[in-house]
């Protein structure tokens, strides 16, 4: 299972990032394919990516909110905030552990040899303070001259932007290198200060951070696809909390299987050797495979 996951995670960050005519006259595609969103965190400028980030899509809509209420217009951002909703009703948190190129960044950071260190718990709840004040608050309340917000997400915290878009952009275009101030110096430091600690911890941007996970996450416990954790059969080996990536710790109860901590990686369903982790779908589909002639899908 594990090996399809990485499998499919070095897919998915060759199908974001194709674009292989990359000259330093046309560093960024622009074309039809950036109107959509892709499902993880792969920034909107970086000279490979041909498809949109949904956070900084999510922001750029909060940016110009109160401009267009004021003008009565209805680019609200609806588009991507329906699609986060889709995609999380149907799956909560998987992307993240399938599809995202920076999770699978960290992901080969963590495989360096060095001594590996634990998580806090508390810093989980940092995911909720990016969320609410650099993507909601600080774009739709603290405006420019203009009557627009920024990116505050983007442009001062995101360091899979930096990585991404900041340091290859560097590379293709020499002539922004004149233009480094402090804001790319503290985007960097930032870069590098994940990069460390993804090296002793796992997944530290996605369990402390990340505003996206954090979105799809709070629809993990009413997808379509769901765990199912059987207490019965736990042989109580704690083997699933020792290999979670994200320290979902529900063999004990501390945590519900389908926190908004789970990525879906489903590294605990292979592992198990009680079998106690089961895939469900929704209540419907279960119902109807259990009894098919009591099924109200048959009764229609």
């Amino acid at each position: 299972m594990q090996k399809i996951r990485l499998l499919v995670q070095i897919l998915s960050s060759f199908i974001s990032n194709p674009r292989l005519w990359i000259t330093p006259e046309n560093p960024i595609y622009k074309g039809p394919l950036k109107h959509l969103c892709f499902p993880g965190i792969n920034c909107y400028s970086c000279p490979a990516a041909v498809f949109a980030c949904p956070l900084g899509a999510l922001q750029n809509a909060f940016t110009s909110l109160r401009f267009n209420l004021k003008l009565g217009a209805s680019h609200l951002g609806l588009y991507v905030i329906g699609s986060l909703g889709i995609i999380g009703s149907l799956v909560g948190r998987l992307p993240c552990g399938w599809f995202c190129p920076f999770g699978l960044f960290q992901d080969l950071c963590f495989k360096v040899r060095l001594p590996k260190i634990g998580f806090p718990r508390y810093l989980n709840w940092g995911r909720y303070f990016f969320l609410i004040f650099f993507v909601i608050v600080l774009p739709i309340f603290f405006l420019d001259s203009t009557g627009f917000g920024q990116t505050w997400f983007c442009k001062y915290v995101c360091p899979a932007g930096t990585l991404e878009a900041g340091l290859p952009l560097l590379v293709l275009a020499p002539d922004l290198r004149d233009a480094i101030g402090l804001l790319f110096y503290n985007k960097f430091v930032i870069l590098v200060l994940f990069i460390l600690w993804s090296m002793v911890t796992l997944r530290p941007f996605c369990r402390a951070v990340c505003p996206l996970g954090l979105i799809f996450g709070l629809f993990n416990r009413f997808s379509w696809l769901r765990l199912k954790f059987n207490k019965e059969t736990c042989v109580e080996c704690h083997a699933c909390e020792l290999i979670c990536p994200t320290g979902v710790y529900f063999a004990k109860g501390e945590d519900d299987i389908n926190s908004t901590k789970c990525i879906r990686c489903l590294k605990c369903l292979s592992l198990c050797p009680g079998g106690a982790v089961e895939l469900e779908f929704s209540s419907i589909l279960k119902e109807c495979n259990e009894d098919e002639k009591g099924c109200a899908c048959n009764q229609k």
